[in-house]
């Protein structure tokens, strides 16, 4: 029996010196993040399926049993939140597009075209500024704009009341999309100029030297060669506009309102005088973020090259 035992033991004492303990230690960290990061995702989407019972009945992160599961949640939720996804779409898109193409205009301008040295640089800072400017300090301002300055309702309001699927109060919707285009900006020049800063300078000179316009430049050389950043930056600014709550909040104000957005419309699902509905919440927060889901599989590849190339 002895003998036995040491030969088990001197061959696991040839065994354990041949691994690789920092692999495994990498190996545990990994898998104790990815454990850490999916599980709140996959509680969600568990409580999801589970009926009002359920939810408080089970476990939070186990399935629900054959008695527990339901589909309700997810077509009440769907139902709940159809307007207001497609007012986020109305306002996303456009305002996504905006400043993702002004932003790489003004990088453009900021990095690759030679003007006056200080005054480029001056304006490189006002840009800076705009970055660092929180919502939470320009929304009593932004309000007063809007609606005692510009007017929004009535300047604004009677032409989209005349338009199909819009209504005057569309014209808050209108304004919340100006607000994303403008504070969105300041990051996406910051994104791209990170890029040009890259490009191959003699590559400009040669189309210089050419006797290439800044315009020709740009559409011809610059634009083409920023297709992979414009993947990066626009799935990262369409993710900032439809995740955004504030704006939404101080210039609609109301989940009630036929211009609502889906963050807003999503802050009161499955709230009411009985409690709060877990299970049609969690359902709701899965369907308002499938349109962010989408875009990233659409822009997947772009999204991948722009990364590789900014690094």
């Amino acid at each position: 029996m002895s003998n036995a035992t040491n030969s088990r033991a001197e061959s696991i004492a040839r065994v354990l010196p041949a691994l690789d303990y920092s692999k495994i230690a990498i190996y545990l960290l990994v898998m104790f993040f990815a454990t850490f990061f999916i599980a709140p995702i996959w509680t969600g989407l568990v409580t999801a399926f589970k009926t009002t019972g359920a939810v408080t009945a089970t476990t939070p992160f186990l399935p629900p049993g054959s008695e527990g599961f339901t589909l309700q949640k997810w077509t009440t939720a769907i139902e709940y939140l159809s307007t207001g996804m497609t007012n986020s779409l109305l306002m996303s898109f456009p305002a996504t597009i905006a400043s993702v193409t002004l932003g790489s205009t003004a990088a453009y301008g900021l990095t690759l075209v030679d003007w006056h040295k200080r005054t480029q640089f001056a304006v490189l800072v006002l840009f800076m500024f705009g970055i660092f400017i929180p919502y939470q300090a320009v929304l009593v301002p932004l309000s007063d704009f809007w609606i005692n300055i510009v007017g929004v309702d009535g300047l604004v309001g009677p032409v989209l009341g005349g338009l199909p699927f819009f209504t005057e109060r569309h014209s808050r919707l209108f304004a919340v999309t100006v607000t994303h285009v403008v504070y969105g900006i300041p990051i996406c020049m910051l994104l791209f100029r990170g890029y040009y800063v890259a490009l191959s300078d003699e590559l400009i000179e040669a189309a210089k030297i050419d006797g290439a316009s800044i315009t020709s430049i740009y559409r011809r050389i610059v634009l083409p060669l920023s297709k992979p950043m414009f993947g990066v930056v626009f799935i990262y600014q369409f993710t900032m506009i439809w995740n955004e709550f504030l704006f939404s909040l101080t210039l609609i104000g109301s989940s009630s309102s036929p211009a609502a957005t889906v963050t807003l419309v999503l802050s009161g699902l499955g709230s009411d005088l009985t409690g709060v509905d877990f299970g049609l919440r969690m359902a709701g927060a899965f369907v308002a973020a499938l349109p962010t889901l989408i875009i990233y599989v659409l822009f997947a590849e772009q999204f991948a090259k722009g990364l590789a190339s900014d690094n």
